[in-house]
């Protein structure tokens, strides 16, 4: 009684490997099925865009504000 060891280890290799793609395989359709789901009953909100308020660009206090935003700004880009 002869067992050929190379072709034992190719059947556990396609075995292993038939179960792994398998499981992937079923993965993803349960994951596709579960994100319908979420979908249907949780829809995406959709988000209003925000009103900003009509300033006078010639006022000196609009300068002021664009001064300190661009300060803060710069600054947390130094941090970051």
């Amino acid at each position: 009684m002869e067992i050929n060891l190379v072709t034992e280890a190719f059947k556990f290799m396609a075995l292993g490997m038939g179960v792994v793609f398998s499981f992937l395989i079923i993965l993803i359709f349960v994951l596709k099925a579960q994100g319908a789901l979420l979908t249907k009953y949780f829809p995406e909100k959709k988000i209003e865009p925000i009103k900003r308020p009509n300033i006078n660009a010639s006022s000196n206090e609009t300068a002021k504000v664009a001064a300190i935003v661009a300060a803060v700004q710069h600054h947390k880009n130094l941090k970051g």
